[in-house]
């Protein structure tokens, strides 16, 4: 499990990656960019930290990291849309992805919490 969430996450940021080569250029879509940049690669990062964790606590502590920036990451995408940075619809998929990476870190960190 360890190894295809790790695929997943990693793939999610190669996505934002070539999305972000799409956004309209202005300030405006530069800056959402880069958030979208950091925060999306941030997730398989962490995540690969995770899997490294000293602890339960600290693959717990790590766990939120990744939730946290996976959440981001669906707001950048929400924004772009809204914003018409982007074309309406082309964040949905990428979106159901981070939604379905979101509650399996959810699940696991409430699984590992019920076991301390």
């Amino acid at each position: 499990m360890v190894e295809h969430i790790k695929l997943r996450t990693k793939a999610v940021g190669i996505r934002c990656i070539h999305l972000c080569s799409e956004i309209k250029e202005s300030q405006v879509g530069k800056t959402i960019s880069n958030q979208l940049l950091r925060s999306s690669t941030s997730i398989g990062a962490n995540y690969r930290s995770a899997a490294r964790a000293k602890s339960t606590a600290d693959y717990i502590n790590k766990l939120k990291i990744v939730e946290e920036e996976a959440d981001e990451t669906v707001y950048w995408l929400e924004l772009l849309e809204e914003c018409g940075l982007i074309e309406s619809g082309k964040t949905y998929e990428l979106r159901k992805e981070l939604n379905e990476i979101i509650s399996i870190i959810v699940a696991t960190i409430k699984k590992l919490r019920a076991k301390i």
